[in-house]
Parts: structure tokens; sequence; C-alpha cells
């Protein structure tokens, strides 16, 4: 069955319905509409309004709660711990951003550990946050408390998470930010949760199955028995998610991945360093140079039956103008869970359908 698609404000209307139904508060709402309807337009889907059958179930389960806030746990010059106490990550990754660029303002830089969020969704939003306040931003990012996805390199089971790393970089003149974001494994676990949904492969050389064997089949990370994505550029990728789990874990004080803290809560910590470019001086030089290094790669002849150089963040600028014109598609699978997860908090199909403009 085709993907049916929707007007993005449609989209963000429904998901705003759907917690608000749920408990949130007008303004919760909103930033978890904003957060998964833009991860949607930017063309990942694993980290859009498909998450919200699973943040229902964690409210229902007690591992997430509504109207939850970010509390400070210590201050310290340039260093900053916050706890997002189990609350929805998309407030309290917003707020503990918030309070890490008032304290780069005052410092020129801020060292931000944020532990017990929820799915804080999207890294690359909170570095976008950051660039378009004129801070270079650099997040790690873990998650605990639910079953490892992603086996190290040389091994052939599950022992950690997609530990998600970005850097984001601002550019002036009106010029786009650089966004770099990405998992450490090969693909994302939301991604192979859209594939399994849309009934297709996932690309080759991405998984495992439970006996360490290559797969395409995403269906080994929904259901036993579980094998496990692989990560991203072999030993380079497995050792950098090593990385991201330690600086996110150990230093926020949320945890580094273990069997003794699967708990089902689902849970992240994210390490951020926000960094001002304006107090290393020299005249404008860094931003020059930022500037003109990346004229200087997007210059590059384009490779043969290639489009050209993109930068990073290029690929969901592209994708975001073609679906704010043509609509953000979603799968079958996707929509009709999304239409009973609003079923679970209240919200009829006839009501869900007619905010969606569905039944127009």
């Amino acid at each position: 069955m085709r993907d049916q698609l929707f007007p993005h404000a449609r989209l963000h209307a429904l998901t705003r319905a759907i917690c608000e139904r749920a408990g949130s508060a007008a303004r919760e709402a909103e930033l978890v509409a904003d957060n998964l309807v833009l991860a949607n337009l930017l063309g990942h889907d694993s980290h859009g309004v498909g998450m919200i059958p699973n943040y229902l179930r964690s409210l229902k389960a007690g591992t997430l709660f509504a109207n939850r806030h970010a509390a400070v746990v210590r201050q310290d010059g340039a260093y900053l711990v916050m706890d997002g106490q189990f609350g929805y990550g998309q407030v309290v990754a917003h707020e503990a951003t918030q309070a890490a660029l008032a304290r780069a303002r005052e410092t020129g830089v801020c060292v931000l550990a944020l532990r017990n969020a929820r799915h804080v969704g999207r890294v690359g939003h909170w570095g976008e946050i950051c660039a378009a306040a004129g801070f270079i931003a650099i997040h790690y990012v873990n998650a605990i408390g639910f079953a490892a996805q992603v086996a190290p390199f040389g091994g052939s089971d599950a022992r950690f998470s997609t530990n998600p790393y970005c850097t984001a970089i601002p550019a002036a003149g009106g010029r786009p930010p650089l966004v770099l974001d990405f998992a450490t494994a090969m693909v994302a676990q939301g991604k192979v949760r859209v594939a399994y949904n849309r009934g297709v492969e996932v690309p080759e050389g991405a998984l495992i199955n439970h006996a360490g064997r290559p797969t395409r089949d995403p269906q080994v990370l929904v259901k036993p028995p579980y094998g496990a994505i692989l990560p991203m550029g072999q030993h380079k990728g497995y050792g950098l998610a090593l990385v991201v789990e330690l600086l996110a874990g150990a230093l926020s004080g949320g945890g580094t991945y273990s069997l003794a803290r699967i708990d089902q809560s689902v849970r992240n910590n994210m390490l951020a360093i926000v960094i001002d470019p304006a107090r290393f001086g020299a005249g404008g030089f860094v931003q020059r140079e930022i500037e003109a290094f990346q004229d200087w790669v997007a210059a590059s002849p384009p490779a043969a039956g290639g489009e050209g150089v993109m930068l990073p963040g290029d690929p969901e600028r592209k994708t975001r103008a073609e679906r704010e014109a043509a609509g953000v598609p979603v799968d079958a699978r996707t929509w009709e869970k999304l239409l009973a997860a609003g079923e679970t908090v209240g919200l009829t199909r006839a009501e869900a359908l007619n905010i969606a403009g569905a039944n127009r």
C-alpha cells in the first residue's frame, strides 16, 4: 500500500491533540509536535510522528511522565549538569539547551550534561538551535534501559544502542548551518522500524540475525529471536560509539549500557559542548575560514552520474522543501498505529481523521 501524504500542519495538529489528550500541557504538546513533525519534514521518519505510540505506552507504564522539567543538579562555571526527571525529551532537552546557551553567552563555552531524559528525538534539532543562536555545538547521546541494538565490531550480539553524534556549525550572511548528525550504527533503530512497517529490506551490511549472520530483514530488530545492527565504518564507527557511550553516560551520571539498567524506561543521556566562536577573536577569521572551506569542498565537480557535492544538512533541507510542497508521507502501518494510539487517550478516529484532513 502506498504512503499517504499529509500537510505538515495537519500532522502537527494531530500530534499536539494526542499529547494533550494524554495529559500534556499545551506548551509541552507544542514542543513534542514541533520536534517530531520537523523530523518528518527533514526526511527522518524514524524520529517523527511514528514515535507517538511508543510514548503513550511509556506514559501508561510509568516510565515517561508528562509535564516534567529539567532540573539543575550542579552549576560550576562553564559546567552544567541537569536531570530530565524522565520527562519528554523534547521538553527537557529544549530546556537544557536554552540553559546551556545562556551559560555560554556568559562564559564563552558551556559543557552540558543531561541525564534521565526520555527520547530526545533527532539530535540535530538541538544542534540547529545552537547554530541559529550563533554557537557551535557538539553532542554525544547514549540510550539505556532497554534491549541493546548494536553489536560491537568483531562481535555477534547487541551490546549498546545506536549512540548518535552531532556537530552543528553556524554560518553568517544568511547561509544555512553545517549540521552533521548521524547514528554511529549503520542505520538508526527507528529506520529499521520504518523499513519493517513499509515491508522493505534494509541496506546490505546493516544487520545480523540472532546467529550473527548477515541479513536484510528488519524483522530481526522487531520480533524475537533478535539480531543486531552493525556499527558504521566497521572498527571506526564502533570506536566512536564507545566514545559516545562513555562521554554521554558516565559524565552525565545517567550511566552507560548494562543489563542491570534494563527496566524498559528507555532513557537518553546527553553531553553537549556549546562554544561561542566569537570568543576566538581574529577579526572574523574563524567565520571566513568556515565559509571559504565549505565553498571549496562544494565546488568539487560532480562524480560521474552524481548530482554533485552536498554539505551536511543539505539533504535535510532539500527534503524539507519537497515535503512542505507535496506533503509528509506516512506509511499505512504507522498511520494505523497512530490512530490506535489516539484512541487509547480518548481521541476517536473520526476526530483524528478530521484533524489530519484524511477524510477530505
